[in-house]
């Protein structure tokens, strides 16, 4: 399951428009498309060094003013896609969130070199044993 950061439903902005999903006879008139925006750099909820690195991992995501805006028109139903909406973009800022752990350059053990080489040594004794002596 991917980490979810909540964000206030005072902070998102949503607008419906108009989807070219699937629809019935009125899918011409109906505005079940929704957009939902929310803007990083005037974000209450973010700490500092969160902010400074969802604007470095996000940034091919976050317009020059700081929005970042994701789109759902999955369904015919417009609260069904403001609800998908939301979720989009609090996994997508929750995946961005996560700092991967480091990691450690662990050294190889001289026990598993020893018998690598002393197994290639061995094939290679098998493999010359099957070849036909040379001619004198």
């Amino acid at each position: 399951m991917a980490a979810t950061f909540p964000i206030p439903d005072h902070e998102l902005e949503f607008r419906a428009s108009r989807s070219g999903g699937p629809g019935g006879q009125h899918v011409n008139t109906s505005s079940t498309r929704v957009e939902v925006r929310w803007n990083v750099r005037t974000s209450a909820t973010l700490a500092t060094p969160d902010r400074d690195l969802l604007l470095a991992k996000l940034a091919t995501k976050i317009d020059g003013e700081g929005w970042i805006r994701v789109v759902a028109s999955d369904s015919r139903s417009q609260l069904r896609n403001k609800e998908a909406a939301r979720e989009r973009l609090e996994n997508l800022i929750g995946r961005a969130l996560v700092v991967p752990k480091r990691r450690r350059a662990t050294k190889i053990p001289k026990g598993v070199k020893v018998r690598r080489l002393e197994q290639k040594r061995h094939r290679s004794g098998v493999k010359r044993d099957r070849q036909r002596p040379p001619d004198d």
